[in-house]
């Protein structure tokens, strides 16, 4: 029984639930009937508003283009209202208002530039075309008024300008135009050393307010590709005004064969000229040219180096070509001492050529300055050498008659000691050729010159008749020679022995003389053949002596002749040293008179007893002292009579 109920209970409910699905599915179709409807009728209104979208839409595009173009034309206006002012500025040209003008040119580049990248503008190609004509028209005005300006600011410098730029020690006295001022006296070397730390005052050569004016021009002549003509104008007006400034100077062009007609005097003062032109070119006037040549054309590098290169290339040759010119001469000892001044200018301004000079447009200048200083060096070695051959081979006939220092022997000695003042400029000089110590260098040459004189002096000693003056004229040069080296640098160089050793020398001289000029007359005061002499025999007797009194009054009259005649020849002679002079004469008393007054004691009473003494006994010892007083003072006869 249960079971059949749960089948019909399950049945009914089984029932429901189709019932319901069948109401769920008649609700769905009504539904769907219904969105159905709705779908067409939005469809029929989309339809119906699409043409009203598609007006506001285009009308909104033609709103943003209208925008747009007006935008658009105010920017062309704009760049056409700039045109216009920067050609009215153009147009009154640079020289009111430079400033104003550089600016129009920039504005002028800045429209061209906007126009050549807007070519769908149906002007353009107008636009273009007058603004690239009125940007070459402001160029060509550019042009004329960065030359104009130039022109007008460079001028040749004044010597008066240049000279109150250096130091004290190198202004012209107010005695010579031109010429180096005076040491004061100093030295060589003390003015050497004076210069290394002289003070310079830069030189103006255009004003500093002119200079950023200038450097402006420049830039927008660069940029307008006008490097050509900006490097012309630059390079013949400062060139020109660099020339005209040397010349007033004094500077100018001299061949060889200029120079070698000159008298030496005018060509030494030349040389004087020429270097005091290089100091003052190279620390001044290429020194100033540098600076404004740096700071117009600063950022036009590849016209900078070349426009100074091309200004200073005439003036530097102007300058070296005499400095060449010199040194290809013919070699002479006098012009040993200016080869070395002028070497030593070039090398007081190596490191500023070297500077002023190092661009590769100068390479040129650099190597000619460079290789003058190396030509100076060789020809002063050479010149050198000339003159210790000279010394060797000097063939002077004209003897000193009085035995004095010889011309030759002066001559020698003040040219060594001028070769100590340039003791430091040789040394360099040798290290150009040798890297030997310049020390033992400067010291060999000295030596040689030194044996070339003595050499030289025992051949002219050889002239004299007289050996008694041949040993005086050595004595008096060789000790001309020590007290000089005594007196100088050289000392320190050749040494002591060497001084020693040629003091000895002059003794040795001063022997030889009083042998042979003095033996003969003392042989008179001797007792010849009884070995005795005036000296040993001062306690005997005349009749102890084997002297007859005719014997001693020919010893006195043989006395009196030979020493008149030695005093008459010999107070011609001269010894210019008074030391010396006072030592010889004191050499010769102490042998004479001693010998005098021993014979004049023992045998003087013979004759001063006998008849007519005084024809025999002339001399008194004091006569004699003071007759010897009156030797080697280089009197002439007749001084001596009266």
């Amino acid at each position: 029984m249960g079971v059949p109920r749960a089948m019909e209970a399950l049945s009914e409910r089984a029932g429901f639930i189709r019932d319901s699905l069948h109401k769920s599915q008649t609700i769905t179709d009504n539904m769907v009937s219904i969105l159905g409807s709705f779908d067409h009728r939005l469809s029929a209104l989309e339809t119906a508003m699409r043409p009203t979208q598609i007006r506001t839409h285009s009308i909104r595009r033609a709103h943003e283009n209208i925008d747009k173009t007006l935008k658009a034309a105010e920017v062309i206006l704009a760049q056409f209202d700039l045109t216009r002012k920067a050609e009215a500025k153009i147009l009154r040209g640079p020289h009111e208002d430079l400033e104003s003008y550089l600016e129009a040119i920039d504005q002028l580049r800045a429209n061209v530039k906007f126009f050549s990248s807007n070519k769908g503008f149906k002007s353009s190609d107008g636009v273009l075309n007058h603004a690239n004509n009125l940007l070459a028209k402001a160029i060509s005005k550019l042009e004329d008024e960065f030359r104009q300006l130039l022109t007008n600011y460079s001028k040749p410098v004044e010597p008066d300008r240049l000279y109150d730029c250096l130091p004290n020690s190198l202004r012209p006295s107010s005695t010579s135009s031109g010429a180096q001022g005076d040491a004061g006296g100093k030295s060589h070397s003390e003015h050497q050393k004076n210069l290394e730390t002289a003070v310079y005052t830069p030189l103006t050569l255009i004003p500093p307010r002119v200079l950023p004016l200038l450097h402006d021009l420049a830039q927008q002549m660069a940029q307008a590709g006008h490097q050509q003509q900006l490097f012309r104008i630059y390079r013949d007006t400062r060139a020109s005004v660099l020339e005209l400034s040397l010349k007033k100077l004094g500077v100018e062009r001299l061949s060889k064969d200029d120079l070698q007609k000159m008298q030496w005097e005018v060509l030494e003062a030349k040389i004087g000229n020429w270097i005091h032109y290089m100091r003052i070119s190279v620390k001044l006037l290429f020194s100033g040219e540098k600076t404004i040549c740096d700071q117009i054309l600063d950022g036009v590098d590849s016209l900078r180096d070349q426009c100074f290169a091309e200004v200073t290339a005439n003036s530097v040759a102007v300058l070296l070509s005499f400095g060449e010119a010199i040194a290809k001469s013919k070699r002479s000892p006098e012009k040993l001492f200016v080869l070395l001044d002028m070497y030593e200018i070039m090398r007081e301004l190596q490191s500023e050529i070297e500077l002023l000079f190092q661009s590769k447009a100068c390479l040129e200048m650099r190597e000619s300055a460079l290789g003058l200083t190396r030509r100076l060096a060789q020809t002063a070695q050479e010149t050198f050498g000339d003159f210790e051959e000279a010394v060797e081979k000097d063939a002077t006939k004209t003897a000193v008659l009085d035995g004095t220092v010889h011309p030759l022997t002066s001559y020698v000695i003040n040219y060594v000691k001028f070769l100590f003042d340039y003791q430091s400029t040789l040394k360099q000089l040798f290290q150009e050729f040798d890297q030997n110590d310049p020390d033992e260098q400067l010291a060999t040459v000295t030596t040689r010159i030194m044996h070339a004189l003595q050499n030289n002096l025992d051949g002219k000693s050889k002239q004299y008749k007289d050996p008694a003056l041949t040993q005086l004229f050595l004595m008096n040069n060789i000790h001309y020679i020590v007290r000089s080296v005594r007196r100088s640098e050289a000392k320190d160089l050749l040494g002591d022995d060497w001084v020693q050793i040629h003091r000895r020398i002059v003794q040795q001289h001063a022997n030889h003389y009083k042998r042979v000029s003095w033996a003969k007359i003392l042989q008179c005061l001797t007792v010849q053949g009884h070995g005795s002499s005036g000296g040993s025999a001062m306690g005997g007797d005349a009749s102890g002596s084997g002297l007859s009194r005719a014997m001693v009054k020919d010893r006195f009259k043989m006395f009196n002749v030979q020493f008149e005649e030695l005093h008459q020849k010999q107070s011609q002679w001269t010894v210019p040293d008074s030391e010396l002079r006072e030592s010889l004469r004191l050499a010769v008393a102490e042998i004479l008179l001693p010998a005098y007054r021993s014979f004049k004691k023992r045998f003087g009473p013979l004759i001063e007893n006998g008849k007519n003494p005084l024809k025999y006994i002339r001399y008194s010892p004091e006569d004699l002292d003071h007759m010897l007083n009156e030797f080697f003072e280089g009197k002439t006869w007749n001084e001596q009579k009266r």
